[in-house]
């Protein structure tokens, strides 16, 4: 990320840094137990009213912050928005400090080294806190997607065919929120 950060380099090229090839995905949940999964891992910056702006297909090994910082970019140069409303796997100084230089305001969860049962006391301000809920909307598109737009189980091999089968779901999330926005 701090290479990233102080990098010259396009989101495009910094995209083709970061692995995508098939790999180990490990991920603890709210209780504290880790599941793993073999495959792909489908990064998404999603606006107001849960349209997908940006999608990104990565090895499944790849931490999300490290997708981050070329994410917030490209979506910068596609829509203008004001926040960066991010959970705490985000919470790094470089996505902090790339969020200020593209003139947003980070949004993100404070990590906490507190027992996972232990509600964190929180660090946002009260607007933030607000504002931060919204975040919310990120996992129903995810949820969404894998429930309803067949990214749960997806039968293909090789990155490209897999994010070909994923964007299709993407395409169809996308004309169905639209079309439910304009109800």
């Amino acid at each position: 990320m701090e290479k990233q950060l102080n990098s010259q380099a396009t989101a495009v090229e910094m995209l083709a840094e970061i692995p995508k090839t098939c790999s180990i995905g490990v991920k603890t949940n709210s209780k504290g137990h880790e599941s793993s999964w073999r495959g792909y891992k489908l990064h998404l910056d999603t606006g107001d009213g849960q349209i997908p702006l940006t999608a990104v297909l990565t090895g499944a090994s790849v931490h999300d912050s490290q997708v981050a910082i070329p994410l917030m970019k490209i979506t910068s140069a596609r829509a203008t928005h004001l926040y960066e409303l991010m959970d705490s796997a985000y919470d790094a100084a470089s996505i902090h400090a790339m969020s200020a230089r593209l003139f947003h305001v980070a949004i993100i969860d404070p990590k906490t080294q507190l027992p996972c049962r232990v509600k964190p006391i929180p660090v946002l301000d009260p607007p933030e806190v607000i504002r931060y809920r919204e975040r919310t909307m990120a996992e129903r598109v995810n949820g969404r997607l894998k429930d309803e737009f067949g990214a749960r189980f997806v039968r293909v091999r090789g990155a490209a065919k897999v994010m070909t089968h994923l964007m299709f779901g993407v395409l169809a999330l996308t004309v169905d929120q639209l079309l439910r926005l304009s109800r």
